[in-house]
């Protein structure tokens, strides 16, 4: 990237934004959909904080074994503590140890961008709870060796332990709330549940304001789906809806952008034309206030079908807007964004569709 790379910082010139790291990604037979999610969590500042701090913490060779996290943190200090400002990093060890990980990424078939970060989030928080479940243990034995046939720490039976948040959960991590109204009763039963990003389904020439609308909206369940309302101990007629309860601080939206179509027995992509803001407000949740974002990092798919294509990441770093494409970098133009939205007619030879948006929270509500 040599000429791309001198060419990005001519472009910038004096803005070149200070200590900030813009670095294209090696690809390694198909590694597109790592890259193009590795780019996005990199301009995630408060997750790449986290994990440059975490590798400050832990880069003392004591304990050598490696994992994900590890290769992860290692990866984002090797960027961010470049002598250049412009250049292309090798992932190697980060994807070797994907590939260890998951059979599902072993092969150099065309992924899912967002079956990766769904795996990748889930395994960092594994990592986590291990880690601190083992320093609480070595902690906690500690203390009882000091204390002869001393009682443990342990909790009394049936209590359950909180679960651990750890700093995955802090950035990514919201709550929705699932509520069933019995109509016969009038009951509400409501179902707390947790996630990391939302999957919304698209239809042609839509907005994410009304995909959040048509998930939050009410479904009358009857006939075969009838709800067994445990007040009239009976299937009863119900409403259901879902709410988010706790908007995260990173909101990430996944468009159902691959659907499985019956008679073809097989998937198809769903161009769309599927508007997302650069600002979003949520207005539909539980807290009183409306919670605002802001747009600053969508994940792309480029093809016609999901077996095949390309992944690229549109990213927002300092009030510029870059286009990372693997191994090279260049600045865009803020209007651009809106090119990635979708294609207005079915058949169109504009395939570049956003993918995977990345909001992150403006009106933080301290919990």
């Amino acid at each position: 990237m040599g000429a791309a790379g001198s060419k990005l910082e001519k472009a910038l010139g004096d803005h070149f934004p200070e200590g900030e790291r813009y670095f294209g990604l090696e690809n390694f037979g198909n590694t597109c959909y790592c890259n193009s999610v590795l780019q996005a969590l990199y301009f995630c500042v408060p997750f790449r904080d986290k994990l440059l701090e975490y590798y400050e913490k832990n880069k003392n060779p004591a304990d050598p074994e490696e994992n994900l996290l590890t290769c992860l943190a290692d990866l984002f200090t090797q960027i961010s503590s470049q002598k250049k400002k412009t250049g292309v990093i090798a992932p190697k060890r980060f994807v070797q140890r994907v590939r260890k990980e998951n059979e599902l990424f072993r092969g150099y078939m065309h992924q899912d961008a967002h079956e990766f970060l769904n795996f990748l989030l889930n395994e960092l928080v594994d990592i986590l709870e291990k880690e601190s479940s083992a320093a609480k243990d070595s902690s906690e034995n500690s203390s009882s060796d000091k204390i002869a046939n001393g009682p443990r720490n342990g909790l009394a039976n049936g209590v359950q332990k909180e679960p651990l948040v750890t700093w995955v959960h802090k950035n990514f991590q919201g709550i929705l709330t699932n509520e069933t109204k019995c109509l016969r009763c009038e009951t509400v039963t409501a179902r707390d549940e947790t996630f990391f990003d939302l999957s919304l389904d698209i239809e042609q020439n839509s907005s994410i304001t009304s995909c959040l609308k048509n998930f939050s909206s009410t479904e009358t369940l009857n006939a075969e789906d009838k709800f067994f309302c445990d007040k009239c101990c009976s299937l009863q007629e119900a409403q259901k809806r879902m709410k988010i309860k706790k908007p995260p601080h990173i909101l990430v939206i996944h468009l159902k952008r691959f659907k499985y179509i019956e008679n073809l027995g097989r998937y198809k992509k769903l161009s769309y034309r599927v508007v997302f803001p650069l600002e979003l407000k949520l207005t539909n949740t539980m807290e009183d206030a409306d919670s605002e974002y802001s747009l600053f990092a969508v994940v792309v798919h480029v093809g016609t079908g999901p077996n095949h294509g390309h992944y690229v990441s549109l990213v927002k770093s300092h009030n510029h807007w870059l286009f990372f494409d693997d191994e090279n970098v260049d600045i865009i133009d803020e209007s651009a964004v809106q090119t990635f939205f979708g294609s207005a007619q079915e058949y169109s030879s504009n395939s570049e569709h956003g993918y995977i948006l990345f909001y992150e929270r403006l009106t933080s509500v301290t919990s």
